[in-house]
């Protein structure tokens, strides 16, 4: 009889065998190129939306950066509601807490309080605007307590007594002069600055370099106090016109800017205002307003948060002591058109 015939077994030490000879190849390639190395990236937290109130004492997620920001003018106003733009936007970007608070209408006393407040959260630095120089005592308290502090917009001439880090905003003398300059190269001899806020440093700043640069120009000009938002107003410009036989105008703000427009349409008065807008563009494009004089406060915002950031970060600072310069630009009727697209967007 023939044997039965044999089957095949498979052969169960070749698939091991072959595993085995990959691996030592990958071993071998591995000991070639040196060592692997496990990186873990580090988790990423994004915040950046303005926080409520922080608990006083309270350590922030995280370690993540905190800043507090206190202004004079509500964010509600179309102005500050730039600055604020600036903030949230370098929040974003930057990784950063950010406490915005402003009264809900001017008050010298609340401000010294949201101040204080903002103190006792011991934030990673302060932003202020320095409206009055009775905020020094508010302002000192703050730098006493090792909080760096950097002012914007107003305060330009008295932040370094304060103990404050840098200024980022215009130097409003300086600007209150180009700005009567250019009122005095158009033709303008006598002038109004209208001043809704008398008191103001900032703004009597600007009447003061503009008052300066008229009678240098052999001219002359006075401040004219109004309130911007009153029914009023216009008819007081216009009367104050007549009186002085005025033939130029500056206004400290946007309000006040477009309210001698009103008042003066169809005169032979050239206008100049501080601030923009939609509405101030517009009527520099039709040539209602000779020119708008812009500070930039888009940058105001975002600069300070960049710079108090880094500095809690890197302990890096830059222009210590000095004025970090967002104006005066001049936005005339050639690039109004540019200036109002950017306007609309809350960015100029």
């Amino acid at each position: 009889m023939k044997p039965p015939a044999r089957t095949r077994t498979p052969d169960r030490g070749a698939a091991p065998r072959w595993r085995w000879l990959l691996a030592c190849m990958v071993v071998l390639l591995l000991a070639g190129c040196g060592e692997p190395t496990v990186v873990r990236e580090p988790d990423v937290t994004v915040s950046g939306e303005p926080s409520s109130t922080p608990v006083a004492g309270a350590p922030a997620p995280d370690g993540a950066v905190r800043i507090a920001v206190v202004t004079h003018g509500p964010a509600s106003s179309k102005f500050w509601a730039i600055i604020r733009n600036g903030v949230d936007a370098a929040a974003r970007r930057l990784d950063v807490l950010v406490d915005y608070q402003s009264p809900d209408e001017y008050s010298l006393d609340r401000m010294v309080q949201l101040i204080d407040e903002a103190v006792a959260t011991r934030p990673d630095g302060l932003v202020v605007s320095i409206p009055e120089a009775g905020l020094r005592p508010a302002i000192e308290r703050a730098v006493d307590a090792g909080i760096p502090v950097v002012s914007i917009n107003s305060g330009s001439g008295e932040f370094r007594s304060f103990g404050v880090l840098a200024h980022v905003g215009q130097e409003e003398l300086r600007a209150g002069r180009e700005a009567g300059r250019r009122l005095a190269r158009a033709g303008v001899e006598r002038a109004l600055c209208v001043n809704q806020q008398v008191g103001n440093t900032g703004l009597d700043q600007r009447c003061a370099g503009m008052i300066e640069a008229l009678e240098q120009a052999g001219g002359s000009a006075r401040v004219l106090a109004i309130m911007d938002d009153a029914p009023g107003t216009p008819a007081r410009i216009a009367a104050a016109v007549r009186a002085d036989r005025a033939d130029g105008v500056l206004a400290t703000n946007s309000l006040g800017g477009l309210a001698a427009a009103d008042a003066l349409a169809g005169q032979d008065v050239k206008i100049g205002t501080f601030d923009l807008g939609p509405d101030v563009l517009k009527a520099v494009q039709a040539g209602r307003i000779g020119f708008a004089v812009d500070q930039q406060p888009y940058l105001q915002g975002y600069l300070p948060i960049e710079m108090l950031a880094l500095r809690a970060r890197y302990g890096i600072f830059p222009s210590q002591g000095d004025v970090v310069a967002t104006g005066p630009n001049f936005v005339t009727r050639g690039d109004a058109a540019r200036a109002l697209e950017l306007s609309e967007r809350s960015i100029r």
